[in-house]
């Protein structure tokens, strides 16, 4: 890594000031190396507003008087001799008003465990990295047009050991890397893991961006758990929070003793419903620390994507204010227009420099374009979260039966918009939280089987519906209760049989998913979704037609979300030939009823639900049946 003291430094600085030094990780924080044939290490911190800066640990008694730093051009610099990994340390900041305080290193590779605070040297090189082939086959942008089957996690509650404690870096580079394998999913999806002071939080209030959290061990562990992620051909994304910070004194609020990474006005600079800290966008050094630190996850630890948290509070300026709170911009409106800025600023220097990142939204709003490009005025990301899908949805399978009749809408209304933006489709974390129920506790029916059968058929039509798919750890063997961070997930819950039918019936349709490629390729293009237009919108049956590039190759799926089965039913379809069943969620092995399509389905020329030809089908109570198409001979 880069020295500050190089040649180059006052172009790095120069950089750093103008907001567009996107690796100040090289020269900013800790680094060892050697100086007039003397190992140490350097400090450096960006801490302009200081009277003074000191480095103070565990090698001076944590008095750091005697090791004073210089400044220039707003960063304080000290190397000092014979220090070397390992060694606590945080910097002593006098603020222009003789106050004394101590601060964790903002560019601090590690951190200690909470309740310890100190930042500690560590050097990131050496590790040998095993995933060339995976580096190698991820050259082009093609995830449009791939499978994307996300398993999200929160590492600190995947499975508890005995006693309480944590799995490592390690650990899990073996056990939960060969459970998602299996699973057939593509990607994990892992809750933050830049060092946080709170549990609780579960990563999203964060003190050091560039320490991942040492609680499941150290950075080269992580490092080995990547590399194990990909030698397995699964990739990983992080949710990232450059939205916010939390207030605890030794992190970045007031870090000289002035706003510096946080707005000084107080109004844009605080999220009052959160209790943490707006990061001012307009402030070039800032954008210099957090498009480094994006990189730096994709750089040092091979990370392929982010996922953005809180987008929406990052789009505005009046997020969860009251009206009598309102603030505007110069230009009469509520856009925070320095927050767009950096997100678009953001994804531009990613894909440059990686053109296969997953740049991922997690955004509430209507804001227009978030994945269009950002020359096209758009935000810039690859792909955004189809959260109005996930709530209507869930608030469908709710009601009783009596209700649904008059509430397909909520099912189908996603279909109207879902080429306006790259979509994926997230059951995650959020709705399973806060006594919001389990999504299994979430389904209605008068009996364990209903509430089941009603989680299969969901699942099938999400599978079915345009757009990539995510879901979080749990779900896949009906975790009863709420998720609870503090806890492993209710493992034991795959003692009884009709758990271990739905985790086998969602296993087989995770590779289902991967293996057809009608599912997936066209997911972004309107010619990859037929609706199959019944005229009964209160029957509980929703039925449309997945097709890939390949003409010939179409799905038709059929979802009845009644418990009523229909036998003889008249279904159009759009081609003439055979149909085949190749998936039911009503297999007896997954815990259904065993309603099924033995027999191939020859179609008809008799016009149904606005189809040039039809096909007769038993549809089976509460479940979903997928046809594949056999094209007619000669």
């Amino acid at each position: 890594m880069a020295t500050l003291a190089s040649e180059a430094s006052s172009d790095a600085l120069y950089l750093l000031h103008e907001g567009t030094q996107y690796q100040s990780y090289h020269f900013l924080g800790s680094h060892v190396e050697e100086r007039s044939g003397q190992m140490g290490v350097n400090f450096a911190v960006w801490a302009p507003n200081a009277k003074q800066v000191n480095v103070s640990g565990s090698f001076n008694g944590w008095d750091g008087s005697n090791h004073q730093m210089s400044l220039a051009d707003g960063v304080w610099t000290l190397f000092i001799p014979e220090l070397g990994e390992g060694t606590l340390y945080k910097y002593e900041i006098v603020t222009l008003d003789d106050e004394c305080y101590l601060k964790s290193d903002p560019y601090a590779f590690h951190s200690e465990l909470r309740p310890g605070t100190a930042s500690i040297v560590t050097s990131l090189e050496g590790y040998e990295w095993q995933d060339e082939e995976w580096l190698a086959n991820n050259t082009s942008n093609q995830f449009l047009q791939q499978p994307l089957l996300i398993y999200e996690v929160h590492l600190g509650s995947w499975k508890r050991k005995e006693d309480g404690g944590f799995y490592s870096y390690v650990e899990l580079a073996d056990e939960l890397v060969e459970y998602v394998h299996e699973r057939g999913y593509t990607h994990i999806e892992l809750m933050p893991l830049e060092e946080h002071p709170l549990d609780a939080s579960w990563g999203y209030q964060v003190t050091s961006y560039f320490s991942v959290t040492s609680r499941f061990g150290s950075p080269k562990d992580f490092m080995y758990f990547v590399d194990r992620c990909h030698q397995k051909g699964i990739g990983v994304i992080m949710d990232w929070v450059p939205a916010h910070f939390c207030k605890d004194a030794h992190g970045l609020t007031r870090f000289d003793g002035t706003p510096l990474y946080e707005y000084a006005d107080s109004r844009k600079g605080e999220h009052p419903t959160w209790g943490t800290q707006v990061f001012d966008y307009a402030k070039p050094e800032v954008l210099s620390f957090l498009i480094s630190n994006a990189l730096f996850w994709m750089d040092v630890y091979h990370i392929d994507g982010l996922r953005v948290d809180a987008v929406y509070s990052i789009l505005t300026l009046n997020f969860d204010r009251e009206d009598e709170d309102r603030i505007v911009n110069e230009q009469g409106g509520d856009e925070n227009l320095e927050g767009i800025a950096f997100l678009q600023k953001l994804n531009a220097v990613v894909f440059s420099r990686y053109p296969n990142a997953l740049m991922m939204a997690e955004d509430t709003s209507s804001y227009p374009g978030v994945t269009a490009p950002v020359e096209n005025g758009g935000l810039g990301f690859n792909y955004k979260w189809n959260l109005g899908f996930t709530w209507n949805t869930l608030a469908y399978m709710k009601k009783n039966q009596e209700e649904r009749s008059s509430q397909e809408d909520q099912l189908t209304n996603s279909l109207l918009n879902a080429w306006d933006e790259n979509y994926i489709i997230p059951y995650a974390h959020d709705e399973v939280v806060h006594s919001s129920k389990s999504l299994l506790g979430k389904m209605s029916g008068d009996d364990n089987w209903q509430r089941f059968a009603n989680l299969r058929v969901l699942y099938i039509y999400m599978m079915g519906h345009p757009g990539k798919k995510l879901l979080f750890m749990g779900n896949e063997f009906g975790q009863i209760d709420d998720w609870n961070s503090e806890a492993s997930l209710e493992w034991d819950l795959l003692k009884f049989e009709e758990h271990q039918q739905f985790e086998h019936f969602v296993k087989n349709m995770n590779h289902f998913y991967i293996a057809e490629r009608a599912l997936w390729e066209l997911d972004y293009e309107p010619s990859g979704f037929e609706p199959i237009n019944a005229e009964d919108k209160s029957d509980g049956l929703v039925s449309f037609i997945r097709n890939a590039e390949n003409d010939d190759e179409h799905l038709v799926i059929m979802c009845n979300f009644k418990p009523e089965a229909h036998e003889g039913y008249r279904l159009g379809v759009m081609r003439p030939g055979r149909y085949q069943e190749v998936f039911n969620s009503d297999k007896q092995e997954y815990g259904g009823s065993g309603v099924t399509n033995d027999s191939t389905l020859v179609s008809e020329e008799w016009t149904c639900q606005d189809c040039p030809y039809s096909i007769t089908v038993t549809i089976p109570p509460l479940a979903a049946i997928v046809l594949k198409y056999i094209p007619a001979k000669g």
